[in-house]
């Protein structure tokens, strides 16, 4: 990986559909990522951000709601309890946003950039980021929760996407989804 900083990538790309490999040991190579990718989420002006959306496959997320920033790996939702329904947005899908429902409050287990085990409570805004994050760690998105209707409103934007992303990413080449750093 190279000092320059990352790029998001956008829906179609094919490294958002893919399932992301757990992070066998911490390095400082993975905190390096961990800080790059926090910078990409505030140059997007987003709050979450998962290593797929810059090409990395493996499980790494990035949330700021406001209240500071976690930098996860290898983040499992544990616990669900209750339920919410929020319009949802995202980096790689930007113009696009849809309707999910997911818990209202989540226990997240999952390693600091320390490589140490942590636990996160979260409720409303930050655990629905947390499981967004989580989400495309599986290779979810958005879309896929979208009710007929939704679907039929974003086609026209999701279309322009995929011509958008093709010239994006055209000269990423063999580089298009790192498996491991």
């Amino acid at each position: 990986m190279s000092e320059t900083a990352l790029k998001i990538r956008l829906f179609p790309d094919p490294c958002l559909r893919k399932k992301c490999s757990p992070v066998a040991k911490v390095t400082a190579k993975h905190r390096d990522i961990l800080s790059k990718m926090a910078q990409a989420m505030y140059d997007g002006m987003g709050i979450g951000l998962a290593a797929p959306q810059v090409g990395i496959n493996e499980q790494m997320i990035v949330v700021d709601i406001g209240s500071g920033l976690y930098k996860l790996i290898n983040p499992k939702v544990v616990k669900k309890q209750g339920t919410q329904k929020l319009s949802e947005g995202c980096l790689s899908i930007p113009e696009v946003c849809v309707k999910v429902r997911r818990a209202r409050k989540v226990k997240v287990c999952a390693l600091g950039e320390d490589g140490k085990a942590l636990d996160i409570e979260a409720e409303d805004l930050l655990a629905c980021v947390l499981q967004h994050e989580i989400d495309h760690l599986k290779g979810n998105l958005i879309i896929d929760y979208a009710s007929l209707l939704e679907k039929l409103k974003i086609k026209t934007k999701l279309a322009g996407l995929k011509k958008l992303s093709k010239k994006m990413n055209a000269g990423l080449g063999a580089r298009a989804c790192q498996l491991e750093l």
